[in-house]
């Protein structure tokens, strides 16, 4: 079993960045892949970006492309999302979670088995 604990969300001006932190426990963190997803109040979980096993294989949406770095280490058991030129449409809840599925189900929140609780990043205008 993987326990998740997100942290290093908060509130930031546009164009400011933030470095999310998935902290897990258990010994078989390393071979979950990894998925970043976000909520917006009234609208459904989307996702951000995901990581395989190793790090070696990453993937965003196209609406982060570019400005979100997913990368993670294994010997620490966690998973990062660096958010750069953030912007007041990111404002969400950002959850990290892990599946064995391989990178064509990532974007798919129902093939992961287990979530963090989330932690909120709000953006300013």
């Amino acid at each position: 079993q993987v326990q998740l604990v997100e942290s290093g969300g908060g509130l930031v001006q546009a164009g400011g960045s933030l470095r999310l932190s998935c902290a897990a426990s258990g010994r078989t963190f390393s071979t979950y892949a990894m998925g970043w997803f976000r909520q917006a109040p009234g609208r459904e979980r989307e996702f951000v970006a995901g990581i395989s096993a190793t790090g070696l294989i990453t993937q965003y949406a196209d609406s982060v492309k570019g400005r979100f770095t997913v990368s993670r280490d294994n010997a620490k058991n966690t998973v990062y999302l660096q958010q750069n030129k953030l912007k007041p449409e990111d404002t969400a809840v950002y959850y990290c979670a892990a599946t064995q599925r391989g990178s064509n189900w990532w974007s798919y929140g129902n093939e992961y088995e287990y979530w963090g609780q989330g932690t909120q990043v709000t953006v300013s205008s």
